[in-house]
């Protein structure tokens, strides 16, 4: 079953789902990807993992990793045992992929050449799925271990980007440790922030994705149950004030020569919701615009910036950068994800799509510059 001894195509596991509470956009996502990967190119090993962490053999059917009737797809749905478990040995010199069931004896599904991670959040973006693969010597598509750490803490993240020059906006952190130990001080400090930077405030968790426990809080009354829906996603959060102005996007991505940046899209007012959140994103397809409506200067301005950051925090492969433009005709950075979504209505690959790389193409180009990249030090 390796690629050796069959069809000598690079073998592909696809892996979705996770522990985080963006579970269920991974599941989307894989599906997006599992439809555009080109079957005679590569052949394809879907894995997914459990909310509660188990490594599952999955049934490649996209189709059933949709989002219907706003329901939300999961990959104990796909799993083709409730208990068989997926091992990919922590063993640079072996790269099979072992899957066993209790009562069975382990069955051997063959070699891995490279990993495509769908995963969003933490325990998949963060670092922690590339640390075992560094470990286990499998190339994987995106980011490494520091990058992608850095990527999913908003706080490190800024810090990264202030020191390399990067404009970014007020912000306060406030770490599990304060609010356990003082909550009184540590909102006194969010209320100092909002006193010098004005209502209405942003509260998120510091580490997690897809608008995931964002609240807008327009007032002091709102303010502690926006820290406790933060904190039901991350112990650590994050408190930025509101930058008025246009939502921007920029992708980036790895080609031969190095990085390089896709055309800027706008994400428009969300009319129905007061922020651009989890329903706008995936539910309700908030409709961004591709080309983003920019003088060919701010073009070529976002575009700098966005590879700038993705150079800036070590990144590898792909990176979506958000950013605002500010009414006084400045740019803010606000984050970049290193493992953005894939799903149909996706900024990433609609941005790409109009710079002239397709969905199969980009799926293709992800593969190919995981595969010319060594695991270890690079």
């Amino acid at each position: 079953m390796s690629s050796e001894t069959s069809s000598q195509k690079p073998r592909v596991a696809v892996v979705f789902g996770g522990r985080s509470s963006e579970h269920a956009i991974s599941v989307v996502t894989a599906g997006a990807v599992l439809s555009a990967i080109d079957r005679e190119k590569y052949d394809v090993l879907p894995i997914g993992i459990t909310t509660d962490g188990r490594w599952a053999l999955t049934a490649d059917d996209p189709e059933r990793m949709a989002i219907t009737e706003r329901r939300l797809p999961s990959v104990a749905e796909l799993a083709e045992s409730t208990d068989g478990t997926v091992v990919l040995p922590v063993d640079p010199v072996n790269r099979e992929v072992v899957y066993s069931e209790p009562g069975s004896v382990p069955k051997a599904l063959g070699e891995v050449d490279v990993v495509f991670p769908v995963l969003h959040g933490p325990y998949g973006e963060d670092g922690t799925l590339q640390g075992l693969l560094e470990l286990s010597g499998v190339p994987y598509v995106g980011s490494g271990v520091l990058a992608s750490a850095v990527g999913q803490d908003k706080d490190y993240m800024k810090r990264v980007f202030t020191s390399f020059g990067l404009p970014v906006g007020p912000y306060e952190v406030v770490r599990p440790r304060e609010w356990e130990q003082d909550p009184a001080a540590a909102r006194k400090k969010i209320v100092d922030f909002a006193g010098e930077h004005g209502w209405p405030l942003f509260v998120k968790p510091a580490r997690a994705g897809s608008s995931m426990g964002i609240t807008k809080v327009d007032a002091l009354d709102g303010l502690d149950a926006a820290i406790e829906e933060a904190r039901r996603h991350d112990p650590k959060i994050l408190v930025e004030s509101l930058l008025s102005g246009r939502e921007i996007e920029c992708g980036v991505l790895e080609f031969e020569d190095g990085p390089r940046a896709s055309l800027p899209a706008e994400i428009p007012p969300v009319t129905a919701h007061d922020f651009y959140d989890f329903e706008a994103k995936y539910i309700d397809s908030a409709d961004g615009i591709v080309p983003a409506p920019l003088s060919p200067e701010q073009t070529a301005k976002v575009q700098e910036l966005a590879v700038a950051a993705f150079e800036a925090a070590s990144c590898e492969g792909l990176v979506r950068a958000d950013f605002f433009l500010q009414d006084n005709g400045e740019f803010v950075i606000n984050e970049i994800n290193t493992l953005p979504g894939f799903t149909p209505i996706s900024m990433y690959p609609r941005m790409w799509r109009e710079s002239g790389v397709d969905y199969p193409e980009l799926i293709d180009r992800l593969i190919q510059a995981a595969l010319r990249r060594s695991t270890g030090l690079r």
